[in-house]
């Protein structure tokens, strides 16, 4: 199937379990200061307003939204054109979900894993894979790619505290 299929149809290009994918596991591990429910709901809660709190510049369009399942789009306008994204995120509430992208600039893979710690903290584990694009010019994401990703979870977080404290006080 061509690209433009794909994005016709928003057909699935991905298998479904990370280990059958060839390549390294990139891993971004953070201690989150929230109880793992909240923690799972502001994480699986898609918003045009994640690239201001990852500190990047692209539009996101969400597509379709379930309590199962989310499909999003996200837009770029880089020096080299336009990046273009589609993401499905199958959501395992309270304490996981799994998302596969594909795109002009590369394909994704990825297992997102809660664990609750004591004192009502939650440890977050992102796994994911990258597989280079469906197009020949394009070229897999370098390290320093991977380590704005770990940097982006690690603003997420400090976000993700703050609304969880703000929530806290509405509360009381």
């Amino acid at each position: 199937m061509k690209l433009h299929e794909l994005v016709r149809t928003g057909a699935r290009t991905l298998t479904g379990s990370l280990s059958e994918w060839p390549g390294p596991d990139y891993v971004v591990t953070v201690t989150i200061r929230a109880p793992i429910e909240f923690v799972h709901r502001w994480c699986t809660d898609y918003s045009p307003k994640d690239s201001e709190i990852e500190g990047e510049e692209y539009t996101r369009r969400i597509l379709r939204r379930s309590s199962r399942r989310v499909v999003y789009e996200d837009l770029v306008d880089s020096p080299k054109g336009w990046l273009w994204a589609r993401y499905v995120v199958d959501l395992h509430p309270p304490d996981g979900w799994h998302m596969e992208g594909f795109g002009n600039a590369s394909q994704i893979v990825a297992d997102y894993t809660l664990t609750p710690l004591p004192h009502g903290r939650t440890r977050f584990l992102l796994r994911y894979r990258r597989k280079p694009s469906l197009l020949p010019f394009r070229k897999v994401a370098p390290r320093s790619r991977r380590k704005q990703d770990t940097r982006a979870w690690h603003r997420f977080a400090r976000a993700l505290e703050a609304d969880y404290r703000t929530s806290l006080r509405r509360a009381k």
